[in-house]
């Protein structure tokens, strides 16, 4: 796109959907031996347990470290309530499976109330998919399918993973693609080489999803051999309610019907727009967001004085007309399929 003279104010009502739509995640239980026949009907179930713990915090200050403090503090019982999930016995292996859309109309607003913005940007999204037609995207998010991302802490320290991705037409699978998830690196955006064949066809997919040349519905299932009993891990919950905390569990974790365990939708997609390489001085892939930030590092990595930032980088581009780089180009493309609301205040 050339660079436009015309400097246009962003809107102030503009937010996009999101355009890669997972479910929620469903936890159940298999034996490896058996995941040729899928995930079958043994949901995890989430139970609660009480257990004694004793008291490891650090102290507030040097009056509670002296000898009497810390025996007075280790004699008081630290009692919790705390949900669990795990393989039964007989069962060796969990399998998480979702369901994903790959819808199209990327950087089509969902809401925006200046028709000149609308013009500017639809010439630059037009323009970008004419030249990548989204490749670039597909691929990436296909390797985190590939890689088994979304098992989240279900995949570390598992002796096998392995991922099944299958197109759902009519609600029958036409075709699946299965990948060693093990051979592919969190800290990587590709596969391994014998595993290219899948990645191009899982990616020509969600790339057919994205352009809208096909309606793309696929049926994912992760399954991590983890052994007989072992613990699992669902998503937890945030309550947020804590007026009345006296007797309440210190650990609620997620239920999609009655006790059944499951992965939140938003981890999941979390998982799977962990793309970004683009940030300054990139070492891992990180989740795309507009600041770059990773909550668990407490930590933005596209910082604004940078100008590295998702409001920077697309403004100038839309309203100035100033292209950015490649890279840039698939990070801004790759907030918008994220979808959200980025409107700029009157104010």
């Amino acid at each position: 796109m050339a660079k436009n003279d015309t400097k246009l104010k962003t809107a102030s009502v503009l937010s996009f959907n999101r355009h890669l739509d997972p479910s929620d995640g469903r936890m159940y239980a298999v034996n490896w031996a058996d995941i040729s026949q899928g995930s079958g009907t043994a949901a995890i179930v989430i139970q609660e347990k009480s257990v004694r713990g004793t008291i490891s915090n650090r102290p507030k200050n040097s009056k509670e470290t002296s000898p009497a403090d810390i025996d007075a503090a280790v004699n008081k019982a630290n009692l919790q309530t705390v949900d669990v999930a795990a393989l039964p016995q007989g069962k060796d292996t969990v399998a998480v499976t979702f369901t994903l859309r790959v819808l199209p109309n990327v950087g089509r607003p969902s809401a925006c109330n200046d028709v000149s913005f609308a013009e500017r940007l639809n010439a630059v999204v037009t323009s970008y998919h004419a030249e990548n037609k989204f490749a670039e995207l597909a691929k990436r998010y296909a390797s985190n399918l590939a890689n088994g991302r979304f098992l989240w802490r279900n995949r570390i320290g598992a002796e096998n993973v392995t991922v099944s991705v299958a197109r759902i037409i009519d609600g029958k699978a036409a075709d699946t693609v299965n990948f060693d998830a093990l051979a592919n690196r969190l800290n990587e955006i590709t596969v391994h080489q014998d595993q290219q064949k899948q990645l191009e066809q899982l990616s020509s997919w969600m790339q057919a999803g994205l352009n809208g040349d096909e309606h793309v519905l696929l049926k994912v299932t992760g399954f991590a051999r983890l052994g007989e009993g072992q613990e699992v891990y669902p998503s937890q919950e945030l309550i947020l309610d804590t007026g009345n905390s006296k007797g309440a569990k210190s650990k609620t974790l997620y239920a999609i019907k009655d006790k059944d365990a499951g992965l939140h939708s938003q981890k999941i997609g979390n998982a799977l727009r962990t793309i970004d390489t683009w940030y300054p001085n990139a070492e891992k892939p990180i989740a795309v967001e507009p600041y770059g930030s990773v909550t668990s590092e407490g930590k933005a990595y596209r910082q604004p004085a940078e100008k590295k930032d998702f409001y920077n980088i697309f403004d100038a581009w839309v309203n100035t007309g100033k292209v950015p780089d490649a890279e840039q180009q698939h990070y801004v493309m790759a907030v918008l399929i994220r979808g959200g609301v980025f409107g700029e205040s009157d104010k």
